[in-house]
């Protein structure tokens, strides 16, 4: 969200963001409500002041026994003025509270101004593609062949979208999500939180996913509570109107959760297999730092989340994304994508972004400074380190075999227990 007075004082700086990202604001409409705005509470605050004068009028002629009779019908007339005043400058507080809460973030100045994805700036790979001596199989075929993925099961219990991992695929799951726990607790110095799978409308409002993406989530019925889309929501509003002391910045936080989205933009998009789903797992990172250090603090993030897939032996590249394809409340965002052989191309596994104090000011998180004055607001940057779901569909791509058997990383056999999942997915 962003600062009125700013907004209001920059109109020009927010009409070349629209343009960059390619969308449409009514500034315009904005300059017409807000100018009325500003009129009615100064023609309100004279209208109170002469109320008050009136009232002590009236108190003072019924004091002397004198008829105050035509002041208390003008002082009724001046109290109708004013409620009805006070209600047209509520509805337009609410007018410009949603307005606001519907704008972007604005690209910071390293970011490409472009319109899509096709805009988006590599910024480095890692690694090499594997050679095989036959024609890589897409996953959901490796993964039946091999007994590990049942996606006509889970159409049978739920839906389209959903999966159901069997014997030793319900495992490289599991390891999967272990395994990112542990490095970013034991090596980069992330706090595991495991929150609620549930949130309210406040800690959705908080962190920029309503009202704009109200269609991509599910909601509870009779409750005010949603699915998370994401554990970025549960470990942003654990500070939700708190101010935190400068000593304990920058706040380094990481958790698994199960993420539920509608995918309400993706009809036909990624029909097979497990790419795109209603429900899959996700390790997230988080990170609450003073305003100088959060860019110092994003390009770690982005390293935590990229030595995840080094450890892996999984082929990635980072990409910059461009001020077309970047999300609603990023200043900056690296992708990081990695190599899928069956369709010999590179695919989102981490986003990585910084959205400076655009969730914090949403949701009334500060830090107050050490050395005294004002408080401020804290920077706060989110990344998946990694997509267990996606990394699983990398794993099994990147480590097939011709027999229909997967390698297990060297890292994971010790979560695993084997270090190969046979072509029966039997032991």
């Amino acid at each position: 969200m962003h600062d009125l007075s700013y907004f209001r004082e920059h109109l020009d700086l927010y009409a070349d963001m629209a343009k960059n990202r390619g969308i449409t604001l009514d500034l315009e409409s904005f300059r017409v409500f807000d100018r009325e705005r500003r009129e009615l509470i100064t023609e309100t605050e004279q209208l109170k002041a002469k109320r008050n004068k009136a009232s002590d009028e009236i108190a003072r002629l019924k004091k002397e026994k004198q008829n105050a009779d035509a002041i208390l019908a003008d002082i009724q007339t001046v109290s109708k003025k004013i409620k009805e005043s006070d209600e047209r400058i509520t509805n337009l507080d609410n007018i410009q509270r949603d307005l606001l809460l519907g704008i972007p973030n604005i690209p910071h100045s390293s970011v490409p101004v472009g319109a899509s994805a096709a805009d988006n700036v590599e910024v480095r790979r890692w690694g090499t593609p594997p050679t095989f001596d036959f024609a890589p199989k897409p996953h959901w075929e490796v993964g039946e062949r091999a007994g590990i993925l049942d996606l006509a099961v889970a159409t049978k219990i739920t839906g389209a979208r959903f999966a159901v991992y069997k014997s030793w695929g319900a495992r490289l799951e599991r390891a999967l999500a272990n395994f990112f726990l542990d490095v970013h607790t034991r090596e980069h110095g992330y706090t595991e939180i495991l929150p609620p799978f549930l949130v309210n409308t406040a800690s959705l409002m908080g962190s920029g996913q309503l009202p704009k993406f109200a269609a991509d989530l599910f909601k509870v019925a009779d409750t005010d509570f949603w699915l998370t889309p994401t554990s970025e929501v549960e470990l942003h509003n654990m500070y939700r109107d708190e101010t935190v002391s400068e000593d304990i910045l920058p706040i380094n936080v990481t958790a698994w959760t199960a993420c539920f989205r509608s995918e309400a933009g993706a009809a036909g998009k990624d029909t097979r297999g497990i790419l795109r789903q209603h429900q899959f797992q996700k390790v997230e990172l988080f990170k609450f730092t003073k305003p100088e250090k959060s860019y110092e603090e994003h390009e770690k993030l982005v390293a935590n989340a990229e030595s995840v897939l080094q450890k892996l032996g999984l082929h990635y590249r980072t990409m910059l994304l461009s001020t077309g394809d970047m999300g609603f409340a990023s200043a900056k965002t690296y992708d990081i994508e990695v190599w899928l052989p069956s369709a010999k191309e590179f695919r989102e596994i981490s986003s990585c972004s910084n959205c400076e104090s655009f969730q914090a000011r949403r949701a009334g998180i500060r830090y107050k400074p050490k050395s005294g004055g004002k408080s401020d607001f804290v920077h706060t940057l989110n990344g998946s380190g990694l997509a267990v779901g996606r990394t699983w569909i990398a794993v099994v791509e990147n480590y097939q075999q011709a027999d229909g058997s997967i390698l297990i990383p060297e890292v994971l056999r010790p979560y695993m227990g084997i270090d190969r999942i046979p072509a029966s997915g039997q032991a």
